[in-house]
């Protein structure tokens, strides 16, 4: 499908369901046009009546009276298209910000089925881009374009239909430029067109550097890198600057071009009409209120061309984003399962079986792994930087499904248990911590938004966290957001454990949660982790090996293969690769 049809067949999605709407601005706006294209007919008739008037006042039997009836003719019809295209811009504007608002509702609320690999690979500025330049762009060509091209379109045909019952010779000399028009105008059309898809592809590039600068700025300055960030910037933005510049140059040029053709089409009309006048074939009486009606027909003729040209980088531009809306849309779901399993806790473990995977099909990290944990067992899992761990935590949760093997659940395997009953039975807490906007105890009930207040208090204090909470000046009602300073990296880490708490899942995945804390807060940590794993079944992927000890059983793994497991007393005795990683750690702590 091309580029075209799939942002058109986005369009006809968001406002089908507003095509009553829609059909009483199409009616409106026949009755507008319809009334612009009558009126210069009136002028004609008042400049002929004009014009005889003159010849009858020498004879003694002129009057005013024709002169004046369409005059006032003329002025009704004008009034009658303005009064139209008032009503016709208020229904208009009411379903243009509806069906925008839905085509925002639905951008987010596919981002929030989407699978997770797709924010892996998309960066923040880009997906945000969407939201803002994409949907802008839409929302300003409904509210303008999409008027414009309705009613100039009517106003075209309806200007063709009158002039040629008027006078067809007339007709034609006004409509004879129109083929040599449309020849440059698709011509650079299809110019503008690359360079405008160009420029929203290079504004999403820009704004994902941005926002990966601003996510970066401390690492920028620490490192002296705030020249070379600007030189940066200066590339992505030189690019949008080239790409907008090429872009509304081959739009805008066909404002003045339509323009110039237009004068030299009335001079044409003009000149044919004289040159009727002075051959005799229509009389001199006539012929002067022809050429105005036509003078003003070839105006109206050229109004709908050059209107949608000088439009047409708006239009193109929200092609561009609705081709990019619908080609979010066409992005796969997560692989939700209708018909699955649903469970409640653990009863027996959660195995890995000769599981294989890899992020892209010529990658693979894991090779055949297999881990088994029991029901209320804690398994460790250790290894070097890209040795799979991580990678296995997605894996458990269902951010990304196997190539081959299966992860079961008390022997079911996750693809066949329903996606929400699974996450309602996993916590996750992971090493980069969040925070969302609200207050303490909002974030702490953030998965389990009905606990009453003890309850957040209780897994709080769990969390070593209640202490520090009671010292802020508002307490548990203190708003905080994750770019909060309030928090530091460890007082986050404990609330999102004091999190994990409160939903009270069955199984657990701790993601390296003590690696980017100081030894006192991780100690408190630990502390809290220990509260949290007692009891439950649970993966701990660990950085700090001395945070896993008491592990009913450590697994090592490395580069995406099982090397060593068992206790670490055994695997001390043994003097493998975990002796190795231990020895060369406790050496520096």
């Amino acid at each position: 499908m091309s580029n075209t049809k799939k942002a058109l067949r986005y369009f006809a999605k968001y406002l089908k369901p507003y095509w009553k709407g829609i059909t009483i601005v199409v009616i409106l706006s026949l009755i507008s046009s319809g009334a612009q294209v009558m009126a210069p007919t009136y002028l004609g008739r008042s400049v002929t009546a004009l014009t005889t008037y003159l010849v009858d006042l020498k004879k003694g039997t002129a009057s005013m009276n024709t002169f004046y009836s369409a005059l006032w003719s003329m002025f009704l019809f004008y009034l009658l298209s303005q009064i139209a295209i008032f009503i016709a811009w208020m229904v208009m504007s009411k379903f243009n910000a509806d069906s925008t608002n839905d085509m925002r509702e639905n951008l987010f609320a596919k981002f929030q089925r989407m699978l997770v690999r797709y924010f892996d690979t998309h960066q923040d500025g880009k997906l945000l881009s969407l939201f803002t330049s994409d949907l802008d762009n839409i929302f300003n060509a409904m509210n303008n374009a999409i008027f414009e091209i309705i009613s100039q379109g009517i106003m075209f045909v309806g200007t063709i239909i009158v002039m040629f019952t008027i006078n067809s010779t007339l007709a034609w000399t006004t409509i004879a430029t129109t083929p040599f028009i449309l020849i440059i105008s698709v011509l650079l059309m299809k110019k503008a067109r690359v360079y405008i898809d160009k420029q929203q592809d290079e504004i999403g590039d820009l704004n994902g550097y941005i926002t990966e600068q601003i996510n970066g700025e401390k690492v920028i300055i620490t490192n002296g890198l705030r020249q070379e960030s600007v030189d940066g910037f200066k590339v992505y933005n030189n690019k949008v600057r080239t790409a907008l510049f090429k872009g509304q140059f081959y739009s805008v040029i066909l404002f003045p071009l339509m323009n110039g053709l237009n004068l030299l089409n009335l001079a044409i009309v003009i000149a044919m009409g004289s040159w009727m006048i002075i051959s005799g074939q229509i009389s001199q009486a006539i012929g002067l209120g022809l050429i105005v009606t036509f003078v003003e027909y070839s105006q109206v003729y050229f109004q709908p061309l050059t209107q949608i040209t000088s439009i047409y980088s708006m239009i193109q531009l929200a092609l561009t984003g609705a081709r990019r809306l619908a080609t979010v849309e066409e992005q796969k779901d997560e692989n939700e399962v209708p018909n699955g399993k649903v469970i409640s806790g653990l009863n027996h473990g959660v195995k890995l079986e000769n599981v294989h995977f890899g992020y892209n099909k010529d990658k693979e990290i894991l090779h055949g792994v297999n881990i088994s944990v029991d029901k209320g067992q804690s398994v460790a899992l250790v290894g070097p930087t890209g040795s799979g761990k991580t990678t296995i935590m997605n894996l458990l949760n269902r951010f990304y499904d196997v190539n081959s093997g299966k992860v079961t659940f008390d022997g079911t395997d996750v693809r066949d248990i329903q996606l929400t009953s699974l996450r309602n039975n996993v916590g996750i807490v992971l090493q980069d911590s969040v925070l969302f906007t609200g207050t303490v105890a909002d974030n702490i009930r953030y998965g389990k938004p009905n606990a009453s207040m003890d309850e957040v208090i209780s897994a709080a204090k769990q969390a070593n966290i209640h202490d520090f909470i009671e010292t802020l000046p508002d307490g548990y009602d203190t708003q905080v957001s994750d770019a909060s300073s309030i928090f530091s990296t460890g007082q986050k880490q404990l609330m999102s454990i004091a999190r994990t708490i409160l939903t009270n899942p069955p199984f657990l995945i701790l993601d390296e949660a003590t690696s980017n804390v100081d030894t006192v807060t991780e100690e408190k940590i630990q502390k809290a982790m220990d509260t949290v794993i007692a009891g439950r079944t649970s993966f701990v992927i660990a950085h700090r090996l001395k945070t896993i000890l008491n592990s009913n059983k450590i697994v090592v793994l490395k580069d995406g293969n099982v090397i060593e497991e068992g206790s670490h007393e055994a695997l001390l005795k043994e003097k493998g690769f975990y002796y190795k990683l231990y020895t060369d750690q406790m050496a520096f702590d």
